[in-house]
């Protein structure tokens, strides 16, 4: 199992376009990279050929909903710092996580 998505997750994750139309999404886990300002905020996921497939609002060079997949969050390595799951976050609307995090 992977060390991002644990079991938990997978079956609490609605599927995706489960949201969709949703004006303020519940997101169930918060993805860093700790040396920069990148964030994933995970609202929906599914399995998706030899992958998992996320969904959700990406703090990166702009902010924006997008996909996203399990493998390239885990390729990610840079001198060995890698990405990093919130374990204390609580599922939240996206509208606290952003406003909490002061990132928009």
């Amino acid at each position: 199992m992977s060390r991002l998505l644990t079991q938990e997750l997978r079956e609490a994750l609605p599927k995706l376009c489960e949201q969709e139309g949703s004006v303020d999404p519940t997101v169930f886990a918060k993805f860093f990279f700790p040396t920069s300002g990148w964030t994933w905020f995970v609202t929906e996921g599914e399995e998706k050929d030899d992958d998992f497939l996320f969904y959700g609002y990406v703090i990166g060079f702009e902010p924006e909903l997008g996909y996203f997949t399990l493998r390239e969050l885990e390729e990610i390595n840079v001198n060995g710092i890698v990405i990093e799951r919130d374990y204390c976050f609580e599922p939240s609307k996206l509208s606290k996580c952003l406003s909490h995090s002061n990132l928009q």
